[in-house]
């Protein structure tokens, strides 16, 4: 059964529970009992083990060819071009994207994409103090998208949502050279993922956040080491190209 739900039995059948009906139930003071006893501590587990509100860009390593219509597809989105008063999708230039394609020897490639972490790792390294009134810090959780986003007029420009982020999650954030400000943060195109609907091979989707699944919040280099041992039989390899 997909994990993302649970089936207990009763008299009359199945029943189908996502894990939003568990919380709700367990917030539901006499549910809590009823459904632990069916479901257990593991149960409790499943349905915590992810943020509900988060969602983000898995990748199926296996179906990947490193073709890097990802890359265009969201640089055209997120870099659009102005002309006659009308806002049209941008070049495409790879160079701009927010979802990088990592391509290793042995043939390995890796999109690598915001995580969308619900600690927010980065956000908490951000030295600036937070708005009397927003309670923001220069960088920050969108409320309506929940993509990170920066504030640039109060950014310092001092890498430490970046450095945050290479330490202990996937380092896709990127300090503009010229001024240190992040960039690279995925925006998730405002709920509709380019790099998503323009795959050609399905490598991608886009999926409630759960820090359980295997390569979550890793970094590329990490993840082409597993894959090399698992596709070649080796733990090296020989690094970008």
């Amino acid at each position: 059964m997909d994990d993302e739900q649970k089936e207990t039995h009763r008299p009359n059948g199945p029943v189908i529970l996502t894990r939003r009906d568990f919380i709700k139930g367990v917030g539901m003071g006499g549910g809590a009992l009823v459904l632990l006893g069916q479901f257990g501590i593991n149960g409790l587990a499943w349905a915590l083990s992810g943020d509900p509100e988060l969602k983000m860009v898995l990748v199926d390593y296996t179906k990947c060819t490193g073709c890097r219509t990802c890359e265009t597809a969201c640089s055209a989105k997120n870099r659009p071009v102005s002309l006659d008063g009308r806002e049209l999708p941008g070049l495409g230039n790879p160079h701009f994207a927010n979802i990088r394609v990592h391509s290793f020897n042995p043939d390995v490639d890796v999109p690598s994409v915001c995580a969308m972490c619900a600690d927010n790792p980065c956000v908490k390294a951000c030295p600036v103090e937070p708005d009397a009134k927003t309670g923001r810090r220069a960088l920050y959780r969108d409320d309506k998208t929940r993509g990170i986003r920066n504030d640039a007029g109060r950014c310092l420009g001092c890498r430490s949502c970046a450095k945050a982020c290479a330490a202990q999650r996937t380092g896709v954030i990127s300090p503009n050279p010229a001024t240190g400000k992040p960039e690279r943060m995925c925006t998730l195109c405002g709920g509709d993922p380019q790099c998503v609907k323009r795959c050609p091979f399905g490598a991608l989707s886009y999926v409630e956040v759960r820090r359980d699944r295997k390569f979550y919040g890793l970094g590329p280099e990490k993840i082409a080491a597993e894959l090399a041992k698992n596709w070649y039989g080796t733990a090296g390899f020989g690094g970008a190209k």
